[in-house]
């Protein structure tokens, strides 16, 4: 398939800029692949649709708080840095992207907070935007990292930074309740909608949930570059199924239970570490999965996952699984019946 099939128009004022006052108070569009029908609901609705035994697999991934704003040596430019991954813990590298970029080269030194109690080293380009950055900081692994939650803020996607700012609220907002992982720079949004409240109505009714890790980074968000999608190559990201996960997944599904996958890193994951069977392996280790129309879905009996933008990878495989003229017709309607979109967005399940 090519990129032009999945673009689709939407209205700025239906990008959600804040989330629901209630997580499981967002709108839910609930699409049936046997019956080709659409029905219009509440997240909390969700629990109608399974029974006990069935099995939710989540992402537990936890956003670090990864957005810094700097200044330049000598010039003083302001410089903001995206941390992306920790390159080796005892020399302090990062691979980051900076902006703007063309002020930044190898050798110049950042400066970080007002009393400039953090610095960097450039040492090495990587990309366009991208930067391998040493810092430079007096005390060990822990009170480094403690010294960068301090001064990073929440890495919201740039589309809803540029309308508007961060706030306090978003630290909490832009993480599932369930995150305990840390090492995403992008939130698994899909279970922003479930509430402790909801979880708890689902385990009475003896829905089971489990967990993987997909640490999502920001190759989700960038644009696709290549009009045929067999030629686009993703970014790597870090996974980890446990052998008790793989386990409890297999059980549920030996026993006749539906797995429902929350969110499409986590279905990312679970593609990329399955038997032919339909089991899942135990895996840690990389990913760079791109799973777009037509695609054999190994695993999951059904999708939670959000509106997602323009082109994107997540509308991409959004529309393998629940088919490529169902889906887009589903965004149509979307944006008919003024659904909120993207990341603080409103949900769909597709069983």
């Amino acid at each position: 398939m090519k990129l032009s099939q999945f673009k689709y128009h939407l209205p700025q004022e239906q990008i959600a800029l804040h989330p629901t006052d209630e997580r499981d108070e967002a709108r839910l569009m609930v699409l049936n692949r046997k019956t080709q029908t659409i029905e219009h609901k509440v997240f909390k609705e969700i629990i109608d649709y399974f029974d006990e035994g069935d099995m939710f697999v989540t992402n537990n991934t936890k956003v670090f708080p990864s957005l810094l704003f700097g200044e330049k040596e000598k010039t003083g430019a302001k410089i903001r840095v995206f941390l992306l991954r920790e390159l080796d813990e005892e020399s302090r590298l990062w691979d980051v992207l900076v902006d703007p970029a063309r002020k930044i080269r190898i050798g110049n030194k950042l400066y970080f907070g007002d009393d400039d109690s953090l610095v960097a080293e450039v040492i090495d380009n990587t990309t366009s935007r991208g930067r391998t950055l040493r810092f430079l900081f007096d005390g060990d692994h822990d009170a480094f990292k403690l010294k960068l939650r301090e001064m990073g803020l929440t890495p919201l996607p740039e589309d809803l930074q540029r309308l508007r700012d961060i706030v306090p609220e978003d630290e909490a907002n832009y993480q599932t309740i369930y995150a305990k992982e840390e090492g995403a720079v992008a939130a698994p949004a899909a279970g922003f909608h479930f509430s402790r409240n909801l979880l708890k109505r689902m385990e009475l009714k003896g829905i089971d949930f489990t967990e993987i890790t997909l640490h999502a980074g920001l190759g989700n968000f960038r644009e696709i570059d290549v009009e045929d999608l067999t030629k686009h190559k993703t970014e790597s990201e870090s996974m980890i199924i446990t052998e008790e996960s793989a386990k409890r997944i297999n059980d549920a599904r030996d026993n006749g239970g539906k797995i429902v996958v929350v969110g499409t890193t986590t279905m990312k994951a679970l593609e990329s570490s399955v038997y032919t069977n339909g089991h899942v392996k135990v895996y840690q280790g990389w990913t760079n999965k791109f799973i777009f129309p037509p695609h054999d879905f190994t695993i999951g009996d059904a999708l939670v996952t959000n509106f997602h933008p323009s082109e994107s990878p997540m509308l991409m495989m959004v529309a393998a699984f629940g088919g490529y003229e169902f889906v887009m017709e589903a965004y149509k309607q979307a944006v008919a019946e003024k659904y909120r979109f993207l990341t603080y967005g409103d949900a769909m399940l597709i069983i």
